[in-house]
């Protein structure tokens, strides 16, 4: 499998550092508000890049964390908590929406088929794990207190910026947003690992620590999470682009200062998902979430095959029309897949497995999950039987995860059992045998009488099939 690699920016070929497992960590959310249709695009992309690991025989094991405290409103260490924020806006206590949004969050993941890593954990829950860190990097010499906090220090590493090159002068405080700069800081990109009470006086959760009662940077949970979880080193860590800097970039100091060696091998960064105004933020107001969708008449199935219909290292423009193209594609394709005959047959093995061998090309092309779309197409275009073609989309949603089956059968039983019309069959017929005769004008013709009476003509390979529309 080839995979782009955002930390040395070419496709590489997939080797993972041990043959029994791969290793993968996913950068969870901040749990203080609903997660909303960007963000969940890069968790639609990670869940089928994991799926698609083990459809090609891998043993997977994936972690995320769940940001519940040290998340601020500005990723240069400064604002407040976004947990905090969160609760003043509800009324509630940190905990309360933690727990709240964890749950909301899982609940969009169900929806739209994005399965659960095998270790969730919450940030909460390290707390000595971080301070285990932050002493070692004390004592390397890689970290410094000024101010009541403790601050990575990178001044000491040979290189920084691991993804892309800057020069410091380029960075207003090394941050998205425009804040005020931390006078505590020796340089402009270093970054908290410990706040104490010094900082933030009225903050919800802390805890003691050698430095004063506070609570842990941002930064630091994903590289103890990971750790704890995974051992010291990973394969593929995931997040999207946005992360790559500073959040990552911090993530990579901080681990190999600790460990002394190489980190993470593979980054896997997706791209935004933009409105026609701009990258999609919670900020700006243009806040969109799979409830929304759902109660404008949506099925997230739609949102996850417009997902699929981009490559994940590009851009993906939202609008309605958008999304309303994808669902009549979603529409079309489950009304073709539910057309196919459900009789058992047996099931024609060479032409499975050429199917099978566009669909992995597909997956080891840097996930070219739109590539891997059109083979479903393909399948159903195949010279083979129906048998055939419902086993190979099967095995093939293992990894898009779009319900095409079971949203098949129940479009099947959502149907009422088939109608006879005697003349409705007649036109049918006419229009078969004009299709045999390559009449095209006087198929096209009947089949546009039939659309005029509210009959759609569905062609399978068991013969032309009516409804009424």
């Amino acid at each position: 499998m080839y995979l782009y690699n955002s930390l040395s920016h070419k496709k590489e070929l997939f080797v993972p550092n041990h043959p029994d497992i791969v290793k993968m960590y996913t950068c969870g959310p901040t749990v203080y508000h609903y997660a909303h249709i960007g963000n969940l695009r890069s968790y639609i992309m990670e869940d089928v890049l994991e799926k698609s690991l083990r459809y090609l025989g891998y043993n997977v094991k994936r972690v995320m964390n769940i940001t519940d405290v040290g998340h601020l409103a500005s990723d240069a260490d400064t604002g407040e908590d976004k947990m905090l924020k969160g609760a003043r806006r509800e009324h509630k206590t940190v905990m309360e929406v933690a727990k709240y949004y964890t749950d909301a969050f899982f609940a969009d993941c169900d929806k739209l088929n994005i399965k659960r890593p095998d270790v969730v954990e919450p940030a909460t829950h390290c707390i000595p794990e971080y301070i285990h860190m932050i002493e070692t990097l004390l004592d390397k010499g890689y970290a410094y207190a000024a101010g009541g906090n403790i601050y990575f220090d990178t001044s000491k590493l040979e290189k920084y910026y691991v993804f892309n090159d800057h020069k410091e002068e380029d960075l207003a405080v090394g941050v998205r947003e425009g804040v005020e700069e931390d006078e505590n800081k020796r340089n402009k990109n270093d970054f908290v690992l410990w706040f104490t009470k010094s900082k933030f006086e009225d903050q919800a959760l802390k805890w003691d620590s050698p430095w004063g009662v506070g609570y842990p940077g941002w930064h630091i949970e994903c590289s103890c999470i990971s750790i704890k979880h995974l051992g010291e080193d990973m394969d593929i860590h995931c997040g999207g682009i946005d992360n790559a800097f500073p959040h990552h970039t911090n993530e990579i100091a901080q681990s190999e200062a600790y460990l002394g060696h190489k980190w993470c091998n593979y980054w896997f960064h997706v791209h935004h998902l933009n409105t026609e105004g701009g990258k999609m933020s919670k900020s700006k107001g243009e806040f969109l979430t799979v409830s929304l969708l759902e109660q404008k008449g949506y099925d997230p199935m739609a949102y996850r095959l417009f997902c699929l219909q981009s490559h994940y290292r590009r851009n993906l423009v939202f609008s309605w029309e958008n999304l309303d193209n994808a669902a009549l594609t979603y529409e079309k394709l489950i009304a073709k897949i539910a057309a196919l005959d459900t009789q058992d047959a047996p099931l024609e093995e060479a032409a499975l497995d050429a199917l099978r061998e566009r669909f992995r090309t597909a997956l080891n092309s840097d996930l070219n999950t739109s590539l891997a779309v059109t083979t479903l197409y393909d399948v159903l275009k195949a010279k083979t039987n129906d048998a055939t073609k419902r086993a190979a989309l099967a095995e093939f949603d293992q990894v898009l995860g779009l319900n095409l089956l079971a949203a098949a059968q129940k479009q099947r039983e959502a149907q009422p059992e088939e109608e006879k019309d005697p003349e409705i069959d007649a036109l049918v017929a006419a229009r078969t045998a004009a299709k045999k005769e390559k009449n095209w004008a006087q198929a096209d013709r009947i089949r546009d009488e039939l659309k005029a009476r509210g009959i759609e003509v569905i062609d399978t390979p068991q013969g032309a099939k009516w409804r009424r529309i």
